[in-house]
């Protein structure tokens, strides 16, 4: 009995290691997808985006409770190759950004606008957002931080 299952065992392997070698890898590559490569390549071979800001944190100092706090943070690209920001996303639903969708050429500078609603938020108070970009890391932080007074204490 141990035979014959070793023996059907052998059959079954070589009978899919046989079909597996008949067809032709190449044939099933499509043209598009090797276009896209090669011009994904060329833009990795330019050197990645890379990002620089003129501040990554915003200190707005003490404000009452209920005021909306704004900033904007200035992005240079000094890559080599277009800085893209496909994503800003808050670390709590009181701080908004607002970033250019456009590609930013190398040596240019786009903008991300942040407004923070401090209603009921009070004390101390830190939020980030979180930049998904193409450059080399993928990901940047950049911060705002103050204090925000309740409506019914003066500062």
């Amino acid at each position: 009995m141990k035979k014959i299952a070793v023996a059907l065992a052998f059959v079954v392997s070589a009978g899919m290691l046989v079909s597996c070698g008949q067809s032709n890898a190449s044939s099933k590559v499509k043209k598009e997808n090797v276009e896209n490569a090669e011009k994904r390549d060329n833009t990795i071979n330019q050197g990645a985006p890379v990002i620089s800001f003129d501040k990554e944190e915003f200190d707005f100092g003490t404000v009452k409770e209920g005021e909306v706090v704004e900033t904007t943070f200035i992005v240079t690209n000094t890559g080599k190759s277009d800085l893209i920001i496909t994503h800003a996303q808050p670390s709590c639903g009181c701080t908004v950004p607002e970033w250019t969708k456009d590609p930013i050429a190398p040596g240019e500078a786009g903008e991300i606008k942040i407004s923070f609603n401090t209603s009921g938020r009070t004390n101390k108070q830190s939020k980030s957002v979180t930049l998904t970009t193409n450059t080399e890391k993928g990901r940047e932080i950049i911060k705002i931080s103050g204090m925000v007074t309740p409506k019914n204490k003066d500062a």
